[in-house]
């Protein structure tokens, strides 16, 4: 499996940085994640639930980062066990660097490439990547939480998603005929 992507961050690069390199923090943005210690330089040992399809297991792992350069990247490799769901092996990059539009922020670049083995390589590569997929959204979704709860929400963009988040609850309830504004004034 291979999977690659980018992200606008809402936080600067040493912000990101520090927070890609705290196993609390991953800890609370890894899907699944009950364990992310570490055990050495740079060594981690990492426990997560996962479930894809029909397949649920418990995977005790490793991860080991080198090529560090702080603030711009580091490569991780990992490895885990899932017992008879089976096991996966990897490796990625992650990249930061200030917003290219030279605006708030950061942008996160990161590839990864991954082998499986046992049940779950059963699956098929589309049900796997599929997975992998949702659980790199989920992690973002659960950093970009944390960074706001940590540092606010971003100027620019942060706003704007309060907005459209406002609006489209709003919205809901007022197809449900809950509160809407012509409602409260007609009273």
């Amino acid at each position: 499996m291979e999977m690659l992507g980018n992200r606008r961050l809402g936080v600067t690069q040493q912000q990101a940085w520090d927070a890609l390199n705290d196993p609390e923090t991953l800890k609370k943005c890894i899907p699944g994640c009950d364990k992310f210690e570490l055990t050495g330089d740079n060594q981690y040992t990492v426990g997560a639930a996962i479930k894809i399809g029909p397949v649920s297991a418990k995977f005790v792992g490793k991860v080991a980062l080198t090529d560090i350069a702080p603030p711009d990247g580091y490569k991780l490799s990992f490895e885990g066990q899932g017992g008879v769901a089976g096991f996966a092996k990897g490796a990625s990059s992650v990249t930061l660097k200030p917003a290219a539009d030279g605006g708030d922020g950061c942008e996160l670049d990161y590839t990864v490439q991954a082998q499986v083995g046992g049940k779950i390589a059963q699956l098929g590569q589309r049900l796997i990547d599929g997975a992998a997929k949702s659980t790199a959204d989920d992690f973002f979704k659960r950093f970009d939480a944390e960074m706001q709860r940590r540092y606010g929400p971003a100027p620019v963009e942060g706003e704007a998603v309060a907005e459209e988040k406002k609006g489209a609850v709003a919205g809901f309830m007022q197809k449900m005929g809950l509160g809407g504004k012509k409602d409260s004034d007609a009273a």
